[in-house]
């Protein structure tokens, strides 16, 4: 500000050189008349010229107090509205030089605060560190970690790793490449981290003048879901046994220790009977409690030193390190195996619902049936299926000649894969006499597989394998429409052949389209439906009634006769068959 002093004089020096010209040009004119008139009218020019003079320079000065007030604003940050324009001609060059500079300034306030606002945003923590790692500045992620900005600077970035991990902690191993620690939080916990660390500098010189930037990554979600990919890999998620190969992997460590110490060992291979069934009655929600109950009774009664896992849907498999000498493990086996059956025969309840199961169990041993983990658990397999043909419910020791019956069945099952395609399945009719008059008055379709190198193959040796898979609809489809075309031929040459009885696996009966299947058979070879008998077992007829009940009606509507084979095998009573549509028990 220009003091009122200085203006002051500025005035009286304008108004002294005014005097001095007047008196200059009075001397000139000394002798005349004028000299009185001049030196009015030049201290009357003096007294404006000095007027002026003081007006102009109030406006300066007033132009250069609200400049002053722009600067000064301008210095603190407020710089987001423009310089103010006076009009005043002597500071218009001024005024827009601090417009210029506003302009800039706010300019580079934009791109500071848009850069803070960039490294908040961050989930990451950002840490800026010197040279010596100490850290400057923190953005707000690092400060929910590890405390206020204030408090974390001048902290050695080595002071945030947590203690366990300091020695592994190598900062220039982390500048030439990321890598991993755990830090301690202010709170106290240790989280796992990822460290990418960034030069501030172009080259070596810079860099160790500026520091570095440090973003640290929580990385404890990818820490736990690696957990659970390990996890996965060796345990069954459903019945938090170990898996198939998790289980070998422990079986193979106990065959080579039981070896060396000379004790032998005892290996279970256990399949749970008709589980197919169970899924198909029941559901899949229902099969998985009873896999989940089965597993938690073995954890519960098996030895400490027996092993279980499951191997695949339904096959489970236990191990125990044995005892020395054959026979004595051979009776560990056979105890361990009576154990597992009567743990396993328990009925499991599942919402109302009572389901009873039982397994078949195959036995083999180290050293005296194999030495390694392959060929122990085919042995074994091969005796659970010979437990199977048993009658199911019960354990079998292995013996060398189950191999070939076991390679026997694999090929059967190969091969029958492609009989249908080769025509090698034919249907031999078993007459139906009336005692009475001795006369013929139906017949029972019976299934026959005619291998060639084989010879003809009864069904109780292909069906199980057919039940197994989707076969068993493709052959009860060609069976019905077999039975169907013969009949046909079998009425242009006999007026009444009688009635045709076809056996019916709770699979077909299973199927959505099984009912319009039969229909169209019916109709394509014009053979009534009361022609044909359908046969089903009563365990089939009792699994599901509640669902089995509606479709043998609509069967029954079409004309169909239906008979229960095997009756009085099962649980059902002449009570409980008064509900279905039954007109023949065999």
């Amino acid at each position: 500000m220009i003091g009122r002093g200085l203006k002051l004089r500025y005035v009286l020096g304008v108004m002294a050189s005014g005097v001095l010209l007047t008196t200059a040009v009075a001397v000139s004119l000394r002798g005349t008349q004028q000299v009185p008139l001049v030196v009015g009218i030049g201290l009357l020019l003096t007294s404006l010229a000095a007027i002026v003079t003081g007006t102009l320079i109030t406006r300066i000065e007033r132009a250069l107090t609200t400049l002053m007030a722009d600067a000064r604003k301008i210095g603190q940050g407020l710089n987001t509205e423009p310089v103010t324009v006076t009009g005043v001609a002597e500071v218009a060059s001024l005024e827009r030089s601090l417009e210029q500079m506003r302009q800039a300034l706010a300019a580079t306030t934009i791109s500071r605060d848009y850069l803070d606002d960039v490294l908040n945003a961050m989930s990451d923590a950002v840490l800026v560190v010197g040279p010596d790692t100490r850290i400057r500045t923190a953005n707000e992620a690092a400060t929910q970690l590890f405390g206020p900005e204030g408090d974390l600077a001048g902290t050695l970035l080595r002071d945030l790793v947590a203690p366990d991990h300091l020695g592994a902690f190598d900062f220039a191993r982390l500048q030439a490449e990321p890598g991993e620690t755990v830090v301690r939080t202010q709170r106290g916990q240790t989280i796992p981290v990822a460290v990418n660390v960034s030069s501030l500098g172009r080259d070596v010189a810079a860099t160790a003048a500026r520091g570095h930037v440090v973003v640290l990554r929580d990385v404890t979600e990818r820490k736990r879901a690696e957990r659970r990919i390990r996890y996965l890999a060796r345990f069954d998620t459903l019945t938090k046994m170990p898996n198939r190969m998790q289980f070998q992997h422990m079986l193979h460590q106990a065959i080579v220790r039981s070896t060396r110490q000379g004790r032998g060992l005892v290996l279970l291979y256990v399949d749970i009977d008709n589980f197919k069934e169970v899924n198909d009655t029941f559901g899949h929600e229902a099969g998985d409690r009873v896999l989940e109950t089965l597993s938690e009774r073995l954890s519960r009664v098996l030895p400490n030193e027996a092993v279980a896992g499951r191997l695949a849907g339904d096959e489970f498999a236990i191990f125990a390190e044995g005892i020395e000498g054959e026979q004595a493990r051979h009776r560990q086996a056979g105890d361990l195996a009576r154990l597992v059956l009567d743990e396993i025969a328990k009925p499991v309840h599942f919402a109302d619902k009572e389901i009873d199961v039982t397994a078949s169990i195959g036995i083999a041993t180290v050293p005296e049936h194999a030495d390694n983990v392959i060929d122990l658990i085919r042995n074994a397999d091969a005796a659970m299926y010979h437990a199977k043909r048993q009658g199911r419910n019960c354990h079998v020791h292995y013996v060398p000649e189950m191999n070939a019956a076991a390679v026997e069945r694999l090929m059967l099952k190969s091969k029958l894969r492609r009989a249908l395609e080769r025509d090698e399945f034919v249907l031999r009719y078993q007459p139906k006499v009336d005692l009475a008059t001795g006369e013929v008055v139906g017949a029972e379709a019976l299934l026959r597989w005619r291998l060639p190198g084989h010879g003809e193959i009864a069904p109780s040796q292909f069906i199980p394998l057919a039940e197994e898979s989707r076969l068993i609809l493709d052959i009860g489809a060609w069976v019905l429409n077999q039975v169907c075309r013969d009949y046909a031929a079998w009425k242009e040459k006999v007026r009444d052949p009688g009635r045709v009885a076809i056996n019916l696996s709770l699979k077909e009966l299973s199927q959505a389209s099984f009912i319009p299947h039969c229909r169209s058979v019916f109709e394509r070879h014009q053979v009534p439906p009361s022609c044909v008998e359908l046969e089903i077992t009563e365990t089939t007829l009792m699994l599901d009634a509640e669902r089995t009940l509606p479709l043998l009606d609509e069967l029954r509507s079409m004309g169909v006769h239906l008979s229960i084979d095997d009756f009085g095998t099962g649980y059902s009573s002449l009570s409980a068959l008064q509900q279905f549509p039954i007109s023949t028990l065999k």
